[in-house]
């Protein structure tokens, strides 16, 4: 661990010691290989659906998902009884996405008497991935019964619990997952994001200095570097850390959010645009972000890129009366028509003239 008051005055990312690092072509290269030399084998036993199956694992494991969904197919067209099969095909499902595909196949998998820690594990995970966070730990639990310390069911469980807004837990389950496996750069991002979430910037100081000592340019986790420097009022230091993150990850839009975030507030609102606008791209309702857009827009006289974002503010805001007025507002300044708003005197109600009596009357 690293001390806190380190933390607290170094305003760059942690040391960094080389790591003997394994060729990344190499570990590719292996089942893509492995792959290969089952051609010759299957040419000659073209009927055999074992060699099919495995020529699809090692597809699979070398990032062919395509190919190895076709090899599978073909399996279980030669032999639909292993259940194995199913759960390899659910996998090459899964990698494309196509996640109802791929639980009906899990089911085929367990029916035909496939059970394993790691079917439990892709049926939890793809609940998770769909929000279905109770189905998500019954079958993260399942896979735990069969194999107590997997770490990546205990990874998966925290996560499910911060979708269940249950901090003690996830933080409980997070930690007790990289115990088993402490060189997971993802679970050292997911406490120190989760910590950083919760106001506790020390601490996840050290769970994103120790990613990134493992993993120099992950994106996340530099995010989360940042982070704390601007929970701890060091923004300078944070929004140096969240250009390096944008560097090493464009799709990270919460750096280019929370970069667009200082700009704005800061009146830069020329830096502030296309930091939005990269974050606009990859979260499209992320709070505040097309506001201070437009704004930011308008505050620059660009009114037809302004008045574009006022009138998205109004399709996600239907009957937002001031978004409405903007967007008319600035629509018509974007075809050289200048609102009057100067507020227009209350109306004076006429009172009728006093009537003179005359005595005696």
């Amino acid at each position: 661990m690293l001390a806190s008051g380190w933390l607290l005055g170094c305003a760059e990312a942690p040391t960094e010691r080389p790591e003997s690092m394994v060729n990344l072509k190499t570990v590719q290269s292996g089942p893509h290989i492995q792959a290969e030399e089952l051609d010759g084998a299957i040419q000659r036993q073209p009927r055999s659906a074992s060699l099919y199956a495995r020529r699809a694992a090692f597809r699979l494991e070398a990032g062919q998902v395509e190919a190895a969904l076709k090899d599978i197919e073909q399996a279980v067209e030669l032999d639909e009884s292993p259940g194995e099969f199913y759960f390899t095909k659910a996998r090459a499902l899964r990698a494309q996405g196509r996640i109802k595909s791929a639980l009906a196949a899990t089911n085929e998998a367990a029916r035909r008497g496939f059970a394993s820690p790691e079917l439990n594990l892709l049926v939890g995970e793809m609940h998770l991935a769909t929000r279905r966070y109770q189905d998500a730990l019954d079958q993260l639990d399942r896979a735990l019964q069969q194999e107590p310390d997997l770490a990546a069911a205990l990874f998966y469980k925290g996560v499910a619990y911060v979708g269940l807004q249950d901090t003690v837990q996830a933080l409980d389950y997070l930690r007790a997952s990289l115990a088993r496996d402490p060189r997971q750069p993802e679970t050292l991002h997911q406490l120190a994001f989760l910590l950083n979430a919760f106001r506790q910037p020390a601490q996840a100081a050290q769970y994103a200095a120790k990613g990134l000592k493992l993993a120099p340019t992950y994106g996340p986790l530099w995010y989360d570097y940042g982070r704390q420097f601007e929970l701890q009022n060091q923004p300078d230091s944070a929004a140096r850390i969240y250009a390096r993150t944008v560097q090493l990850d464009t799709t990270f839009y919460r750096a280019d959010y929370r970069l667009g975030l200082a700009a704005y507030k800061g009146h830069r609102y020329a830096q502030a645009i296309p930091h939005l606008q990269r974050a606009l791209r990859r979260a499209p309702r992320l709070e505040n972000a097309r506001q201070m857009l437009a704004e930011s827009f308008e505050s620059l006289a660009r009114w037809a890129e302004a008045a574009d974002q006022y009138r998205l503010l109004v399709q996600e805001n239907p009957g937002n009366r001031h978004w409405t007025y903007k967007a008319w507002k600035v629509g018509n300044r974007s075809r050289g028509v200048i609102v009057n708003e100067t507020p227009r005197p209350a109306p004076v109600e006429a009172i009728e003239p006093l009537q003179a009596q005359q005595p005696g009357l």
